[in-house]
């Protein structure tokens, strides 16, 4: 269990538009139109994001392909505005536990989960990745900058179950092959490694 609490802070919130993402996700802003067939992840836009960037955009469409179950555990390091955990847990999952330094970010999350109605589903953890006890997650997500991914990489590979999924984005190209052998040296096996423009994004397996 994560025991900071904290006040929630009013974020910048303004229109953008509707985000298509893969065959079942539709990112929107609140009172937007929802397009037929899509599964709407309501987002208040501020400082954290909601969506565009190509890391986000990328990690948004490997969630929408993953076959996700309503006892799957989700750890979201860097959580910021819960984008990318909510978006599993509306695909499916059952519960996530949401890290992030930033207290601004703790509550544009907080906001984002009511709106999407899944904020039962979500333990949000103001701190650091130390201060979790929770283990055994089925799905973890770090959308964060490579060489944290290299801090981190220890404590956050063994809180992924085995046969367990990674995904890491935020990963700039120069760091990309250092996170890719550090954590196989951990234990798994590179699913995907998709290069963007600038970034990258990986998704990973814990060996059984």
């Amino acid at each position: 269990m994560c025991d900071l609490k904290h006040g929630e802070k009013q974020g910048v919130r303004t229109a953008f538009r509707p985000l298509i993402v893969g065959k079942q996700l539709s990112v929107m802003p609140p009172g937007a139109e929802v397009p037929a067939g899509r599964v709407p992840l309501w987002m208040e836009r501020g400082a954290f994001g909601s969506g565009e960037h190509e890391t986000t955009f990328n990690c948004l469409e490997i969630i929408s392909q993953l076959k996700l179950k309503k006892t799957d555990k989700i750890i979201d390091l860097g959580s910021g505005t819960g984008i990318l955990s909510i978006a599993a847990l509306l695909l499916g999952a059952g519960k996530a536990w949401c890290v992030d330094i930033e207290e601004e970010a703790i509550a544009s999350c907080q906001r984002n989960a009511r709106l999407n109605q899944i904020d039962q589903q979500i333990e949000h953890c103001h701190g650091t990745l130390d201060r979790l006890e929770e283990t055994a997650f089925d799905l973890g997500l770090a959308n964060i900058y490579g060489d944290i991914l290299l801090l981190v990489a220890d404590d956050l590979a063994r809180r992924i179950r085995p046969g367990g999924k990674l995904l890491l984005s935020g990963i700039l190209w120069e760091y990309n092959f250092d996170v890719r052998q550090r954590y196989q040296k951990l234990g798994y096996e590179i699913l995907e490694n998709r290069m963007h423009s600038e970034f990258s994004t990986l998704l990973l397996q814990r060996s059984e």
